[in-house]
């Protein structure tokens, strides 16, 4: 050990001593100091992704009642591939006319009305007879969901497919999860 100086402490001694040491407590690089960072913004996307398309999707789809596009697509194929000819194949689905249903705008005092015909699609086998049995139902929860719309509501962007997916989720609450699959908005007239 080297002879020590009478005015200098022995923490300063050793330093002095191991000059290794001084380079070993050397600050860390600037890209050790971005990597936390460029891991998560690498790392986001990728996992709002898989949470949307494996939890979220298939728990909104459950909730309303649709059919998830995946298996209408594998179902479709299938099908296609089935058939002798190049054409779209022909589909079980039965189409079930809902006529006329006229209800006052919200928000008008009854000097406006929405006048709207649906056609409903399914493939569960006996949609016809379903919706003939329940048809006082439907159209009371169809006249309920429609006569809570402003003119707002029914001007926006993307109105018709929301009023669909809500009548989906109620016409499948009376006739069974799964029931209708689609609505098709033959007549939609506000005056």
């Amino acid at each position: 050990m080297p002879a020590s100086r009478p005015d200098t402490p022995k923490g300063e001694e050793r330093q002095e001593a191991n000059p290794a040491a001084e380079t070993a407590a050397a600050p860390p690089s600037k890209l050790a100091g971005w990597l936390p960072l460029l891991t998560s913004v690498a790392i986001m996307p990728v996992l709002a992704y898989a949470v949307t398309t494996f939890i979220l999707l298939p728990k909104l789809q459950k909730g309303l009642g649709i059919t998830p596009m995946v298996a209408k697509a594998e179902g479709l194929e299938g099908k296609e591939s089935g058939s002798g000819h190049g054409g779209p194949a022909t589909s079980s689905s039965e189409n079930v006319p809902l006529t006329k249903l006229l209800v006052n705008v919200s928000g008008t005092m009854g000097s406006r009305y929405l006048l709207t015909s649906l056609t409903l699609v399914g493939g569960t086998p006996g949609l016809k007879e379903k919706v003939e049995k329940n048809d006082a139902q439907l159209r009371d929860v169809a006249c309920g969901l429609l006569s809570t719309k402003t003119i707002t509501d029914l001007e926006k962007p993307g109105a018709r497919n929301l009023i669909r997916s809500e009548l989906i989720s109620g016409f499948n609450h009376i006739l069974g999860s799964g029931a209708v699959q689609e609505i098709y908005l033959t007549e939609f007239a506000v005056q």
